[in-house]
């Protein structure tokens, strides 16, 4: 699969493709649903759309130009620039050998790296007509200057209000009153298949307006873009210079911040992504209220439930979110979570999977009280958990795992008792007790399914093993059946089931 392009205002005429996509299961170490209307009294007024009526297409006769030439006049190009240090490239005449016959005629050795500003160039939308304009966090991440430029040629110094990595969205404000600011509209009402209009500053040729219709919501990438994952997918054209740019609908209105795009040599080719506009207003809120995006926390890593997980856990669908593990002590830990739990409601409303968990939970305010509804052998139960402040630092992660030969679906894996050392090297937690993976058959069930050296083997079949006798007394007897492990990688875990060949 193509890794998706993002960051597509990075030296402007490169677009900045993205590392593969995170293969397996998702580590969520602080948990997010419908966009949380977090909205009331702002210190930011909006012009906030109220006409939802659908469009007919037979009112527009020539093309869409009644929909998108008042909106150009809020898509501004943001440049941007920052002093970076460049280490030199290796200097023939600076080599000893050479200088003793040279000497310093070709000038004096360089002294460690030299300075160099990057420029990169994005877009931008005006939300608010006293100058605050919603555009991406990667448009201006770690930038010193910023200037934005208006569709009437005027150009204004910008300040960085805030920014949230996580979601990549940032905030910024420049002197101006009486800005044609675009009327924000509501993403949680998008289908599949409405029509949508992309406008930006692709490559920096100025403003461009392309057209296409949403192909998915509630997207997804395995934390590839980002940490907090809920897009708008679309094929309007999106293309380096974009970013930040606007997402509207027939109305006229913003429904999304333009972020990213998958592609193999840098342009579009119709899968692209956008920020929904209430993730992103959410955002603006509480760092213009607050100086900072205040999350919820519920303290546990998380993961998909395909099919044959949600049957080898007794479940009769897949969907939801299953625990991999609980931090001790976090608020899911209080109110009695316990790994192999499935999340399958928060609030009355059906979880899908883990990335719309995260998101749900994310948008609550710690101290907020979330009703989940749990799947646990075999029982669903109703718990209600006090959500904590989501803790800096903390990160996503990822893990998976499998062992054995006398099971079909462990044949080509060989694994070795969990010494102190080897944990430690391994960044194993002391108390964690297992089985390492020392080698995988590449052809195997187990390589198939991702398991790696290193990583390390906590229970199969729900049945803890703390040394490999124990390992093989559990695998004993499974035969030609799937079996379900818990595996450990780089300190996180995550419920993995290996299918026989």
């Amino acid at each position: 699969m193509n890794a998706p392009v993002r960051k597509s205002g990075s030296l402007w005429l490169v677009a900045i493709v993205v590392a593969a996509l995170l293969a397996g299961g998702l580590w969520r170490a602080g948990v997010f649903g419908p966009p949380r209307r977090v909205f009331g009294q702002q210190k930011v007024l909006l012009n906030v759309a109220n006409n939802f009526t659908p469009v007919t297409l037979g009112n527009f006769k020539n093309g869409f130009s009644s929909v998108i030439d008042p909106a150009l006049n809020s898509v501004v190009n943001i440049s941007s620039s920052k002093v970076v240090n460049q280490n030199n490239a290796p200097n023939f005449f600076s080599d000893p050998f050479f200088r003793q016959f040279f000497g310093n005629q070709f000038g004096p050795q360089s002294q460690g790296p030299q300075k160099e500003r990057q420029f990169s160039l994005g877009s931008g939308v005006i939300v608010n007509s006293d100058g605050y304009i919603l555009t991406n966090n990667h448009v201006v991440s770690g930038a010193s200057d910023v200037e934005v430029f208006t569709r009437d040629q005027k150009k204004y110094k910008a300040k960085v209000i805030g920014t949230d990595p996580r979601t990549d969205v940032a905030v910024l404000k420049i002197d101006a009153t009486g800005l044609p600011a675009m009327t924000v509209g509501d993403s949680s009402r998008l289908k599949v298949g409405d029509l949508v209009f992309a406008i930006g500053d692709p490559f920096g040729v100025g403003e461009t307006a392309t057209t296409g219709i949403v192909s998915a919501t509630q997207r997804a990438l395995g934390g590839a873009i980002e940490h907090y994952e809920d897009f708008i997918q679309t094929d309007a054209a999106i293309n380096p210079g974009n970013s930040g740019g606007a997402l509207i609908d027939l109305h006229g209105d913003l429904i999304g911040i333009n972020t990213a795009i998958i592609s193999g040599g840098g342009g579009n080719q119709g899968v692209g992504f956008a920020i929904p506009i209430n993730l992103a207003r959410n955002i603006m809120t509480q760092i213009v209220d607050h100086g900072k995006v205040i999350r919820g926390y519920l303290g546990v890593s998380i993961q998909g439930v395909d099919p044959d997980i949600a049957k080898a856990f007794g479940l009769s669908h897949g969907g939801g979110a299953l625990i991999g593990d609980v931090r001790p002590g976090s608020p899911a830990a209080k109110a009695g979570i316990e790994r192999g739990d499935i999340i399958l409601q928060l609030n009355g409303q059906v979880v899908t999977g883990p990335d719309d968990l995260s998101v749900r939970i994310s948008e609550m305010a710690p101290g907020t009280t979330a009703h989940l509804q749990v799947f646990r052998k075999g029982v669903t139960t109703e718990t209600d958990v006090t959500l904590g402040d989501f803790p800096p630092g903390s990160q996503p992660g990822q893990t998976e795992n499998g062992g054995g030969q006398a099971a079909t679906a462990l044949k080509g894996l060989q694994v070795q008792n969990l010494t102190p050392d080897i944990a430690q090297q391994l960044g194993i937690a002391s108390g964690i007790t297992g089985v390492v993976v020392s080698n995988v058959d590449p052809m195997s069930a187990a390589a198939e399914a991702g398991i790696q050296r290193g990583d390390v083997i906590e229970e199969v079949d729900r049945k803890p093993v703390h040394n490999v006798e124990q390992y093989r007394q559990a695998i004993s007897g499974i035969g030609n059946q799937p079996i379900l492990l818990l595996v450990n990688r780089n300190g996180g875990t995550l419920y993995l089931v290996l299918e026989p060949q």
